[in-house]
């Protein structure tokens, strides 16, 4: 797999990378999905990007990081994308073992909490997040509350 990882906060990234890393999100959440929803909701702003670009320089998979106090008290992860094409690879594991790497780098020991879809809950226990319990809809999936305690 002949793909690069980058790491940029939102001031940093190209014009270019951020529109395909909304792209990307939109065209896995929002039309994949089919799961209407204002996909661009003013987080990315205080984000820190962590995405992988292939040899055509197409953004592939990505994660934002947001800090404490944004979506979370903790530290948070989510966004959590990887393209079609790319899934059964391994990319996906991948990008939560570097974002959990960067936060260490980043923020120290700390909590990290996300909202995963339901169906994704196993996938996230991989990586040491369990469940706080919190279950709800959101956009009309259903997502648990995961948190990942230092």
């Amino acid at each position: 797999m002949n793909i690069n990882k980058i790491i940029s906060h939102f001031n940093d990234l190209s014009v270019d990378h951020f529109h395909d890393i909304a792209a990307l999100r939109i065209k896995i959440f929002v039309i994949e999905q089919n799961c209407p929803y204002q996909e661009l909701d003013g987080k990315d702003k205080d984000a820190f990007h962590l995405y992988y670009i292939n040899q055509n320089n197409e953004v592939v998979a990505a994660t934002r990081i947001l800090p404490q106090g944004i979506s979370y008290d903790e530290v948070s992860i989510g966004r959590v994308v990887v393209d079609e094409s790319y899934r059964g690879t391994g990319l996906g594991h991948e990008i939560m073992k570097q974002s959990m790497l960067f936060i260490k780098e980043q923020y120290g020991d700390v909590d990290v909490r996300l909202s995963a879809q339901k169906h994704l809950e196993n996938y996230y226990e991989r990586h040491d997040f369990r469940s706080t319990g919190k279950e709800y809809l959101e956009d009309g999936i259903p997502h648990v509350e995961m948190l990942y305690k230092f």
